[in-house]
Order: C-alpha cells, then sequence, then structure tokens
C-alpha cells in the first residue's frame, strides 16, 4: 500500500506582504534602501539648521519653524495612523550609526535600571513644556538647536552602547511614534516560525555584518559534510538595534521600522504584514504589566489635552492666578522665569498628578466594583487597561497637530520660494503670501471635534473588549469605571479644541 503523503507542518496564512510588492518592496529590501529614504530627511534637516541661524527670525518667514512645527507633525500622525512608524524609518539623525559603532568598539548594554520608558517619558514632558516655555515654535534658531541636540544625543548613545538606547529609551519622538503606531496596519512578522527555531545566526537580532568572512552551517548532510550555509561579511546588514527578535514580536513598541532584520535574516524569512488597525491592543498582557509602558501610554494621552490648553487664552489668565497665588512676582524673579514657574504646575498637575490619581482611582474602583481585588493586584487592574488610552490620545494630536498643518498648509511654498530668493535662486518666482489665507476654521473644527469622538469610540470599543476579558460576569461593573474616565478626557477634548486657538509659526498668527 501508497503511504500517504504527509501534511505539511506549517501552512502559511495568505497575508498581504508589503515587502512583496514590486517597487517599494524591493526598494526597502535593498541594503541601501533605508539609507536612500534618510538622505533627503538629512539634507532637509541640515537645510532647516542652516535657516534657524541664518534666515529671518520671524516664525512664518523660516523653513526651521515652518516645516518641523506645522507640517511634520501633521504628516506624522497621519502616517502612523494609516502606515505606521514611517518617521523613524528614515530618521536622519540614526544616520551615523555605522561610524558611532565603530567607534564604541565593544561597546556595552544601557545601563540595566534606565532600560524602561522613565526617561522616555521624562523627556516627552521635558519637550513639550521647553516646547511652550521657550515658544520653540516661535524661534528659528532655538529649533534649530534642538535639531543639532538631536543628532549629538543620538550619534553619543550610539556610541558608547551596543544597542540602540537613544531610540529605545531616550527619545521623545520615537517614544511618540512607538505609543500611536500600535494603532497602524502594519507589523514585523515571520512567514514560518520553524525556520526561526532552527536558525543558527539569529540574524534578525544579531545582524550579518563581520569585518572578516565567516561561513555559518545551517544544515549537515547525512554524510557530515555541510549542505547549506550561508555567510557574514563586510557587506552584511546590523541587526535589530532596539533588540527585538522577529519571531517574537508582539507590538510596534520599541519597532523603528527600519527593516534590519528582514534585510539581515539569510532565509527570507521576514515580512512587514497587514493587520487590523489597532488589533494589537487588545492582546492581552500586551507589555507585561509594566507600569512604565502603561504610564506612557496614559501619560500622552493627558499631554495631548494639556498641550492644547497651552494653545488658548484660559491658559494666561490661569498662569496669572498662580503667579499670584505663589507669590511670584513679590519675589522680583523674572517675567520668563514666573511664567515657566506657572507653566511647569501646570504640566505637572495636567500631565502627571491628574493621570495618576484618575487612573489608580479607577483601577481601584474597578477592582472593588468587579470583586477582583482578592485577585488581581493593582498592578494587573491598571496595566490591562492602559492601551484604551491610545486611540483616544491619537485622536488629541490628530485634532492638534492636524489643526496647524491645515491652518499653515500652504505657508511652506512662499516661505521656501523666499529662502530661495534670498540666496540668488528665483526659479520658484516671487514668493506667493496668498497662499497663507485665512483657511475655512468651521471646516477644521469639525473635523479636529471628528477626530477626538472617533478616538474616543475607539477607545470605549477597546475597553469593554479588555473588561469582557478581564472580568467576564461583572464586565458592565468594569467597563463603566474607565468609560466615565474616557468620556470625561474627551468631554475636555472637545471644550479645549472648540476655544480660538493660536495659529503657531503660520503667517496668520505672526
Amino acid at each position: 500500500m501508497a503511504a500517504k503523503p504527509r501534511a505539511p507542518l506549517y501552512t502559511p496564512r495568505p497575508r498581504f506582504n508589503l515587502l512583496r510588492l514590486p517597487v517599494i518592496g524591493r526598494l526597502l529590501r535593498w541594503r541601501w534602501g533605508r539609507l536612500a529614504l534618510q538622505i533627503p530627511l538629512l539634507l532637509l534637516a541640515l537645510l532647516l539648521i542652516y535657516d534657524g541661524f541664518t534666515g529671518s527670525p520671524i516664525a512664518s518667514r523660516n523653513l526651521a519653524t515652518i516645516a518641523p512645527w506645522v507640517h511634520y507633525r501633521g504628516l506624522v500622525v497621519l502616517a502612523l495612523l494609516l502606515v505606521g512608524n514611517l518617521f523613524c524609518m528614515s530618521c536622519p539623525f540614526t544616520i551615523p550609526r555605522t561610524l558611532a559603532k565603530r567607534l564604541s568598539l565593544r561597546g556595552r548594554r544601557f545601563p540595566r535600571i534606565l532600560r524602561n520608558k522613565w526617561l522616555a517619558i521624562f523627556t516627552l514632558f521635558a519637550l513639550f513644556f521647553c516646547y511652550e516655555w521657550l515658544d520653540l515654535w516661535a524661534s528659528p534658531a532655538l529649533t534649530a538647536w534642538v535639531i543639532i541636540g538631536y543628532f549629538a544625543a543620538s550619534f553619543v548613545l550610539e556610541a558608547v552602547f551596543t544597542e540602540s538606547a537613544f531610540c529605545k529609551y531616550v527619545c521623545p519622538l520615537g517614544s511618540f511614534n512607538f505609543t500611536y503606531s500600535t494603532v497602524s496596519p502594519l507589523q514585523i512578522q515571520v512567514k514560518n516560525s520553524a525556520v526561526c527555531a532552527s536558525c543558527v545566526g539569529k540574524e534578525c537580532v544579531n545582524g550579518s555584518y563581520s569585518p572578516q568572512p565567516v561561513i555559518l552551517v545551517d544544515e549537515i548532510g547525512i554524510n557530515g559534510q555541510p549542505v547549506k550555509t550561508h555567510e557574514h561579511n563586510p557587506q552584511g546588514t546590523p541587526g535589530c538595534g532596539t533588540l527585538l527578535f522577529a519571531p517574537q514580536i508582539q507590538s510596534n513598541m520599541d519597532c523603528t521600522l527600519c527593516l534590519d532584520c528582514a534585510r539581515a535574516c539569510p532565509h527570507d524569512n521576514i515580512g512587514l504584514f497587514g493587520r487590523g488597525f489597532g488589533a494589537e491592543l487588545s492582546r492581552p498582557k500586551l507589555w507585561h504589566n509594566r507600569y512604565d509602558i502603561s504610564f506612557l501610554v496614559i501619560g500622552l494621552a493627558w499631554l495631548g489635552l494639556v498641550n492644547a490648553f497651552g494653545m488658548i487664552s484660559p491658559v494666561y489668565d490661569l498662569m496669572q492666578a498662580l503667579a499670584a497665588t505663589f507669590g511670584l512676582t513679590a519675589l522680583g524673579l523674572s517675567d520668563k522665569l514666573i511664567e515657566g514657574v506657572a507653566l511647569l504646575a501646570i504640566f505637572i498637575v495636567g500631565a502627571g498628578i491628574l493621570p495618576l490619581i484618575t487612573t489608580f482611582a479607577a483601577a481601584a474602583l474597578a477592582r472593588a466594583m468587579t470583586r477582583t481585588a482578592k485577585r488581581d493586584t493593582l498592578r494587573i487592574a491598571l496595566t490591562n487597561f492602559a492601551p484604551i488610552f491610545v486611540p483616544l490620545g491619537l485622536g488629541f494630536w490628530i485634532a492638534h497637530y492636524g489643526y496647524h498643518f491645515l491652518t499653515g498648509l500652504g505657508s511652506i511654498v512662499p516661505v521656501f520660494q523666499e529662502f530661495l530668493q534670498n540666496h540668488g535662486i528665483g526659479v520658484l518666482g516671487e514668493p506667493n503670501w496668498a497662499l497663507g489665507s485665512a483657511p475655512n476654521l468651521e471646516l477644521i473644527g469639525a473635523a479636529q471635534a471628528l477626530a477626538v469622538i472617533i478616538g474616543y469610540a475607539a477607545s470605549l470599543w477597546l475597553s469593554q473588549k479588555i473588561a469582557m476579558r478581564l472580568y467576564k460576569r461583572q464586565m458592565l461593573a468594569g467597563f463603566v469605571v474607565w468609560a466615565l474616565l474616557l468620556t470625561a478626557m474627551m468631554l475636555a477634548g472637545l471644550w479645549l479644541f472648540s476655544q480660538p486657538m493660536e495659529m503657531r509659526g503660520t503667517i496668520l498668527f505672526d
């Protein structure tokens, strides 16, 4: 009797893989694919630094303020929602990585006590605070210094440590992108986990670069001789800078989307696969009940409210009231220092104390109402619901950054025309300042409200799904607690974005 054919051990699911597209996929898999995306942004960053120091000090007439504070931020939140972490993929600040790694020799691991998101939370808080206090949006020179600071910090940390510590633990832009790329419809995944289990070099994390050619044996035949090998050499690719092992990736958190893992894999087993929007947020134990990641996510949602509050007139009344209450004027402090102290108090309360109090209170109340206090610790009750703040937080930032982007959409053209004319290049003609004319603010306001409401609805859906998994029959009691907190934040966002806002860095404002 003829033997029946054995079924394959693994049958891959038919999924969309961006790296299989004819042109885009080939470009992304190309050895120099990331560099090809980084070079244009590097040239743009150098242009912003140059214009920031030598161009007009007026924000609405300088590329250093218009490009990053008006256009970049609006484009990046849309990219995160629709595609993923495109900025980190093409980040110009990591271009000196190869040189830095050679300077570092063997290097060392980042200090264990700092291998978390607490430092990233601090840098995010500091960036948003300095943005408001120092009016970075209105200062081309300060913005140029911020860009230089990014290059310097990235280079130094890459040179000192073996992993990409700046990207993973420090960079505020990267932390923002990591958080909201958890919503995006693309994720690094492997085609066949069995291939990874038998992989010899684990190149996705270790890389395929070697100063001298090294032969690795993948398979040995029955005669004891190698039948399948691959090579590490100077033309190889570095592995994952944030030390993610491809078959274990469950989230876009910490993934810079550099695709070095796919380029280094000798088995062509890694792809950039499609998935549902926000699919990872409902997974149990997504971030292993970590307080640091949870408060990064929660804090960013609250920072979205606080940062927007800094754009409306009531913030100035509150700052004056705080200055009078603290007696700052009587101390003889400068106006700028008084403003900084009052603003710092607003940030500490709005982005620090309120998130801590409300989320711990919600977690404690949910435990009590669902009678799970003995089963679940407060940490479990809180961290399981941390992902619900991602959609609402993204809604806040889309409303905020989208406002700046839409109100200043056409202003980049005359600013660039003026830059060229100032340097004797008149190929684009006279600056057409009419492109900075008043937009339809009512339509923009409706779009802002829609972004907040959609984010709120997604957060409610996610919270009920998590409550069902965690509390089962007591789902409603646990869901209501978090739903009330989300509703309060949503209403605060709608009120904030309904107020007249400063059109910062645009022609209309200056």
